[in-house]
């Protein structure tokens, strides 16, 4: 997948466009519409939020504080397998970080980045409601629980 942004020749500019002016008329309507960017980008990359920016008239700075400030906003690209490590307590203390350290070597990435083939993304989280399966991790919606570092590997292998 190519995630350069180019306004001029890029088609998903097109749709944005559509987005926008479809929500234009609808009072505080910047978070649906930089949802439906991000479901067309696959993140809100600069090229994206300024693109809205100028459309809209909202100020960038606005923009990019709300990209921000919300957790369902990303501003880098997410992998086609999101994989969240749970680092709340119950995991925590049963090595989450060793299988989080275990998948940064595996994929060759760290927290918040995604795989040159647009393959994996990596997440940590602080709680997903699975404590008694801890330590845990997710694959999209997939749950793997009670995992020691040597899981990791074979888990991993099964997306790739």
């Amino acid at each position: 997948m190519n995630n350069d942004c180019n306004c001029c020749c890029d088609e998903r500019f097109s749709k944005l466009d559509a987005v926008i002016e479809k929500n234009k008329s609808v009072q505080g309507s910047l978070i649906q519409t930089m949802h439906e960017a991000q479901e067309i980008f696959g993140y809100l990359p600069i090229e994206v939020q300024k693109f809205i920016s100028e459309k809209t008239g909202v100020p960038l700075a606005e923009i990019y504080g709300v990209a921000t400030f919300y957790t369902q906003f990303s501003l880098k690209p997410k992998g086609e397998y999101k994989i969240s490590v749970c680092l709340g307590t119950a995991c925590y203390v049963k090595g989450a970080d060793l299988l989080l350290d275990e998948l940064k070597k595996a994929l060759d990435i760290d927290v918040g980045d995604c795989t040159e083939d647009g393959r994996f993304s990596l997440e940590a989280c602080r709680c997903i409601g699975a404590c008694g399966l801890a330590p845990v991790f997710t694959v999209n919606d997939d749950v793997y629980g009670r995992l020691v570092p040597e899981d990791v590997p074979g888990i991993v292998a099964k997306y790739r």
